[in-house]
């Protein structure tokens, strides 16, 4: 058994003004992928200021899109009952699928706007984000989210509000392979050259394995239960397209070439 830690989900109090850890998670994910960003800008031949635009626009992308999609499949009864806690972000509550949906938008405006093949902006951004994944999973340990199932693991924890019953740490779990793992396997293979969509495949292959699986050691969502089964939950529902999608792209891949960064012109 491990002692969860009394670890204040405030960082920062001023008065009325309070910063929560999770928002400071938010902001480390963002700042790692500009610095990774910079690092490799040269591969879409943009400049480090252009790579700024980038992540900008995939910030908004991720707040606005992982918020909304939290609202729709997580927190629709909420939003209902009162449509500003839809802005009480501090609280919690963002959404991976929403985020990613927003993070495409976001990369299909950018890639427009500076004649860049659509696939080959995503497997740029795929292996920078992977530090924001992690770096939010910590910053949900922190508030008391994501509780595991009861187990009788040695690792296992007693969540604060839950009772006594020991469980899973399952959002270390999402921290170490969605965070650690998928950055390390992302930032490797696409070191070298890779054919068009390969990177953003393995990507969504990964992220959704890795999600699917700890999702049975994570307890439900209780709003919502399992959704089918007696065992699929809704974040397994919604990683299944990630999964095919992801082995679908990597198998389109396979006829790209390595070619350029920039869309064709013809």
């Amino acid at each position: 058994m491990l002692q969860y830690p009394q670890i204040d989900p405030v960082a920062i109090s001023a008065g009325p003004l309070q910063i929560h850890w999770y928002g400071l998670m938010y902001l480390f994910g963002f700042l790692a992928a500009w610095w990774l960003g910079r690092r490799r800008a040269y591969r879409l031949g943009l400049s480090p200021e252009a790579i700024e635009n980038l992540i900008f626009y995939c910030a908004i992308g991720v707040i606005l899109g992982g918020r909304f999609g939290y609202a729709l499949f997580y927190g629709f009864e909420k939003l209902t009952d009162n449509p500003f806690w839809l802005f009480k972000i501090w609280e919690g509550g963002m959404s991976f699928h929403g985020g990613l949906t927003g993070v495409l938008v976001a990369a299909l405006v950018f890639a427009s706007k500076h004649n860049l093949r659509f696939f080959r902006l995503t497997d740029f951004i795929a292996p920078l984000v992977p530090i924001g994944l992690g770096a939010g999973r910590l910053g949900n340990f922190i508030n008391h989210e994501l509780p595991g199932r009861v187990t009788d693991v040695p690792w296992a924890m007693a969540f604060p509000h839950m009772g006594p019953e020991l469980r899973h740490p399952s959002a270390l779990y999402q921290f170490g392979l969605e965070g650690i793992v998928l950055f390390i396997a992302l930032w490797w293979f696409t070191s070298q050259p890779r054919r068009t969509g390969a990177a953003s495949g393995l990507f969504l292959l990964l992220y959704g394995v890795f999600r699917f699986s700890v999702e049975f050691v994570r307890l439900p969502d209780p709003h919502l239960g399992f959704i089918a089964f007696g065992w699929l939950t809704m974040g397994q529902l919604l990683t299944l397209p990630m999964i095919i999608g992801g082995l679908a792209l990597i198998g389109w891949s396979r006829f790209q070439p390595i070619g350029s960064t920039k869309a064709s012109t013809a």
